[in-house]
């Protein structure tokens, strides 16, 4: 039996959206954001995610997490806070699916590099590299350039952390402030519950996935967490529940747990948001002046105990800073030779890159280097430096 699903007051309605910049007949079987949501999976940034990690580089291993299994994982959660909340879901799930499709290779280490390398040409940011290519970049349709997704999810994928207007003024969000003078996403007012919701799923997915990647990678072990604040006690009332469980299932259990204990602080704290500040209308909350989906302080504190302890014992792990120093290499390499030598590129890129100036240039170098997977970087690093890998020796 199907049970009808009625949509809070203050949900987004996707038959009351804003439209597309570029209009186009609606679909007869699905809902706008549902067609979004569609748009992006089907699309070539998406399934690059795969080959992309946060943490671990690619030939680490392949039972660590990428940015395309946490993208879903961080859909999976949106979804279901959303569906909680009344909300609508397909405007969640679509906001998480593309929030990290501007990543490039090799994480954060990658993304450190990048910034540095564009600091003379207006820099570099992975929101903004996400907001350029669903508005631009991705080439799928004969009549406008981008994804064309409706109002509310462009909104979201933008704003989806708060308002972007004091971001506005720096040389990497120049990309978003041209777009805003053609179609007005309200740089100043806050974004959707269903943007709000994602930006909690993606805390809540790398929080508990770092520390079961960390465990898998023998980083640090259950003994190890049994003082971190919001770790310890679900991890004694695991071993109180099944003291006869290996030290695998544990942890996975105690992840487990601890995603739910999340997600139960962020409806408990949601809805006194909610009723504090008498929200009823999705403009309400955009006017709201703070964010209604958060956690509590309380949890808001345990967490940052949480990416203390993640950050001493995984962030910065010798392994990691090993990795860390390799992908690092590999960037500077690229982008040094394709600034020197542009038509080492496909030939679209090629094109890009001399259809300018230096600036330009930079600009078209920076688009290639970002949408490669760790292991592309690696082989085209040998394939035009002809390095010898370790593991060729």
């Amino acid at each position: 039996m199907t049970t009808a699903f009625t949509l809070a007051s203050y949900a987004c309605d996707p038959a009351a959206s804003m439209g597309r910049l570029f209009t186009e007949p609606p679909s007869a079987m699905r809902t706008a954001f549902a067609r979004d949501r569609d748009r992006i999976i089907h699309s070539t940034p998406f399934r690059r995610l795969k080959g992309k990690t946060q943490v671990f580089i690619a030939h680490e291993g392949d039972h660590y997490r990428t940015r395309l299994t946490h993208s879903l994982e961080v859909a999976q959660i949106a979804r279901s806070l959303a569906a909680a909340l009344s909300l609508e879901h397909d405007l969640a799930e679509v906001i998480a699916l593309a929030h990290d499709l501007g990543h490039p290779p090799f994480g954060h280490a990658g993304e450190d590099r990048l910034k540095a390398l564009m600091e003379p040409w207006s820099g570099f940011d992975h929101n903004v590299q996400t907001f350029r290519i669903v508005t631009r970049l991705e080439h799928r349709y004969p009549n406008f350039e981008g994804l064309n997704l409706s109002w509310e999810t462009l909104e979201g994928v933008i704003k989806h952390n708060g308002p972007i207007a004091h971001r506005l003024d720096e040389p990497a969000w120049r990309a978003v402030e041209e777009f805003l003078d053609v179609w007005d996403l309200r740089p100043t007012t806050f974004a959707s519950l269903e943007a709000q919701v994602a930006a909690v799923a993606d805390d809540i997915a790398y929080n508990n996935h770092d520390v079961d990647d960390g465990l898998q990678a023998g980083l640090f072990g259950l003994d190890e967490l049994e003082v971190v604040p919001l770790v310890g006690p679900i991890l004694a009332g695991v071993r109180a529940d099944w003291p006869d469980a290996d030290e695998r299932m544990t942890g996975i259990e105690t992840v487990r747990r601890m995603i739910g204990v999340m997600i139960g602080d962020i409806l408990a704290e949601t809805a006194l948001r909610l009723a504090d500040a008498g929200v009823e209308t999705p403009e309400d909350v955009r006017v709201a002046g703070r964010a209604m989906v958060q956690f509590s302080d309380p949890m808001m504190q345990d967490l940052a105990r949480l990416r203390a302890f993640l950050f001493e014992r995984m962030y910065r792990h010798e392994r990691i800073n090993v990795m860390r120093d390799r992908a690092a290499l590999t960037v500077d390499d690229l982008f040094a030779h394709y600034m020197s030598r542009p038509d080492d590129m496909p030939t679209e890129w090629a094109a890009r890159a001399g259809a300018g100036g230096e600036a330009r240039r930079a600009r078209a170098v920076c688009d290639y280097i970002a949408g490669m997977t760790d292991m592309f970087a690696f082989e085209e690093h040998r394939r035009l430096f002809r390095v010898v890998d370790d593991a060729e020796l």
